[in-house]
């Protein structure tokens, strides 16, 4: 709305306007350390149920404006809902449609990391068909919720941010997206077996570089383009050894 005035003469109305405006004094008290001014004029619960409603509002806006962007979005802000949780995740390989089953462990920029009992799961957002939630399982992961009482943590975040972050993966995933590869990258010398549009792989992680994983098995080296990954199983070091003896095997009938 143009109101014809300077910002100058603009700014002394408002504020003289302010003047007379009615204040009304909180009456919930709070006994915690928190910031001076409350964020809204409404309830606390009101306050919280309006920024979800808002952050989804945006999302599904983005998502609009920027279709290229939607599948990741989605999923990334579904499984940031469902962490700690059961999911389970429809995959398409060879045009078949493959389910995964684990509890959202980490939530990156591309990819989502499955844990279960036995292993543990990467799985690329371009491998991704669908994700859902299991039937009978319930949407909380405990029946207890879960605090961490660190007193000290907070005064390292200030004083000390990047050392404190870079030392626990909780506070990792929590302040950074990391991408794929970047995560593969702390695991070396880990054993996986990956799954590729057209074939498995079993190595120990050398390192990655730029959208290429690096594999070992012995003396023979693979070069794996993250753009064909579907997914990184862990291998139990239990399940390691029938499969080196199996290629040993291999190697000697040829």
């Amino acid at each position: 709305m143009k109101t014809g005035m300077r910002f100058d003469q603009y700014l002394s109305v408002l504020l003289e306007k302010r003047k007379h405006e009615p204040r009304t004094e909180s009456k919930i008290i709070e006994k915690k350390v928190s910031f001076s001014s409350p964020s809204g004029s409404v309830p606390t619960e009101e306050i919280r149920l309006f920024t979800e409603y808002k952050e989804q509002a945006n999302l599904l806006q983005i998502a609009k404006s920027a279709p290229e962007k939607k599948k990741f979005l989605m999923l990334k802000k579904f499984l940031k809902m469902r962490r700690n949780q059961q999911v389970i995740v429809f995959l398409k390989k060879n045009d078949q449609v493959v389910e995964i089953t684990g509890k959202v462990n980490a939530v990156g920029r591309d990819f989502v990391m499955l844990t279960s009992i036995k292993e543990r799961i990467w799985i690329p957002f371009q491998a991704i068909e669908s994700a859902n939630i299991p039937t009978g399982i319930p949407l909380y992961s405990t029946t207890h919720q879960n605090v961490i009482y660190d007193n000290q943590l907070k005064q390292r975040l200030l004083s000390n941010f990047g050392e404190t972050v870079a030392a626990r993966d909780v506070l990792i995933q929590q302040f950074y997206e990391e991408t794929l590869l970047t995560n593969l990258n702390s695991w070396k010398s880990f054993w996986v077996k990956v799954e590729t549009e057209k074939k498995t792989l079993l190595g120990k992680i050398e390192d990655t570089d730029g959208q290429i994983l690096r594999l070992s098995f012995g003396k023979e080296k693979y070069e794996i383009n993250a753009a064909h990954i579907v997914s990184i199983r862990s291998i139990r070091y239990i399940s390691l050894f029938p499969l080196i003896v199996s290629r040993l095997f291999q190697r000697i009938t040829r």
